[in-house]
């Protein structure tokens, strides 16, 4: 994806740093490092099992680089979030999700595209 704070994030030398609670599921090493990857000066781009996981891996992504973005626009220095916390972040987001995950997201967006656009299937 070639979003406008993506591709700002990805010009930044530090890249995404953790900022919020977003970037902390980007940036835990439980994740896997073959979900996310920021191509330097160019974009984000976000894999899954499923589409859905794919999609709400790229909606963390590219919350995470807004907030960042935002942040820095602040003029104040930036707290990172410390890895103790980032590596809590998987186990709070599974306890919370109970292992659905991006499931419980997809059926929802779904149904709302549904609303909005009906022909979409067409």
């Amino acid at each position: 994806m070639h979003s406008v704070n993506g591709v700002a994030v990805a010009a930044q030398e530090a890249g995404l740093l953790p900022l919020s609670q977003h970037s902390t599921l980007v940036l835990s090493s439980h994740l896997g490092a073959k979900r996310f990857l920021m191509l330097r000066n160019h974009g984000l781009l976000t894999i899954g099992r499923t589409v859905a996981e794919a999609f709400v891996a790229m909606y963390f992504f590219e919350t995470s680089c807004m907030i960042q973005m935002r942040a820095a626009g602040g003029g104040q220095p930036l707290r990172c979030i410390g890895g103790e916390v980032i590596e809590g972040s998987v186990k709070s987001w599974e306890a919370v999700t109970h292992g659905a995950g991006a499931g419980l997201a997809w059926p929802a967006l779904l149904r709302r595209l549904d609303r909005e656009n009906p022909g979409y299937r067409d």
